[in-house]
């Protein structure tokens, strides 16, 4: 199907997954390419998606606690701001601030309606007479889960783990990360990736 940038009511298909392109290793001017999305300008979007994706989803993962669940809110927030982007005004604070306020109203969203499924289950069970929920069993599952990750870290070289945590669970751009870690962007990267790729195979993910 042929996109016109016009065409503001559906996002650039950009937004199908959470990653950063080669826009992640600049600086641009997120105000104003939010300003340039908000006229349906799709290339800016690419551009502010590169540069924001990977904050988006820590922030995100910190809020739901969930890998695949944050990545639906990431994706639901960056649907939103395409859609929304002509509402930012700068002087009322800055472009990230305004993208991740965003993200974490949706990740607070899905956890409350979580929250709120889990209720309606609980009172239906118990208005029915059903066997009580085994909390017992569900806690000693998530413990087993978090044992499983802890282990899964554990299992990373020292400088695999610590640019994994700083970018995708405390929300740091890969630029930032090899800041921090005093690399070249390329090297951080790499190691980022490598360490995913380590932590998917210790955890048996995808077999």
């Amino acid at each position: 199907m042929t996109r016109t940038s016009s065409d503001a009511s559906d996002p650039p298909d950009r937004v199908t997954g959470i990653s950063a392109g080669p826009g992640a290793d600049q600086a641009p001017d997120l105000a104003e390419l939010l300003k340039l999305s908000g006229r349906g300008d799709e290339a800016a979007f690419a551009r502010l998606y590169d540069a924001t994706a990977a904050r988006a989803f820590g922030l995100a993962v910190r809020v739901v606690r969930d890998p695949s669940q944050a990545e639906e809110v990431a994706q639901e927030a960056f649907l939103e701001i395409w859609r929304t982007a002509s509402r930012f005004d700068q002087s009322k604070g800055s472009a990230v601030s305004w993208i991740l306020t965003l993200v974490h109203r949706k990740a607070v969203d899905r956890v409350r309606s979580a929250e709120a499924s889990t209720r309606r289950d609980t009172t239906y069970h118990q208005g029915n007479h059903k066997i009580e929920h085994d909390s017992t069993a569900e806690a000693a599952q998530a413990s087993m889960e978090a044992r499983r990750v802890r282990q899964a870290m554990s299992s990373l070289t020292e400088v695999q783990r610590e640019a994994l945590e700083l970018a995708y669970f405390k929300g740091y751009t890969h630029t930032e990360v090899a800041s921090m870690l005093d690399l070249p962007v390329g090297t951080a990267k790499t190691r980022i990736r490598d360490g995913l790729i380590r932590l998917r195979d210790t955890m048996g993910v995808g077999q």
